[in-house]
């Protein structure tokens, strides 16, 4: 029928997905890289700025391999929904401290508590990976 023609015109191929995200994984590449040279220059608040930037760039480039509802299921599942939301939640915080208090070492907190975030985030994806990290952490507490 013509709505299925229409809905498998439409659909990526697995070339134009992996180019996607390649094409937006190098964006963001490219923009944390510039943040890291105006954290040089210490401006704090642009480097939380294109830091944040980045970031969302990185997860955006995600959706591309996995589709986009496919992936922002998989975010929000029950396993990594808390680690998704501190993400997001890091993100918005880092911007509204960037853009609004503009306050330098506030800032750089805001981004050390992202890559956290995000690392935390990312290991969910790995399996016992989070248990692994748990063992080592608590480890010297025993």
């Amino acid at each position: 029928s013509d709505v299925y023609k229409r809905q498998v015109s439409t659909q990526s191929t697995g070339k134009q997905r992996v180019m996607g995200f390649g094409a937006t994984l190098a964006v963001a590449l490219l923009i944390s890289i510039i943040s890291f040279i105006v954290l040089f220059q210490q401006n704090y608040v642009m480097f939380g700025v294109l830091n944040t930037l980045a970031n969302i760039c990185s997860l955006a480039s995600s959706l591309f391999l996995a589709g986009p509802k496919k992936q922002i299921k998989k975010m929000f599942d029950k396993t990594r929904i808390v680690a998704t939301i501190v993400y997001l939640l890091t993100m918005i915080l880092t911007f509204i401290v960037a853009l609004v208090l503009k306050i330098p070492w506030l800032v750089i907190l805001c981004v050390f508590v992202q890559y956290l975030a995000m690392l935390w985030y990312g290991i969910s994806y790995i399996p016992y990976a989070r248990d692994l990290i748990i063992k080592i952490v608590t480890a010297p507490c025993k």
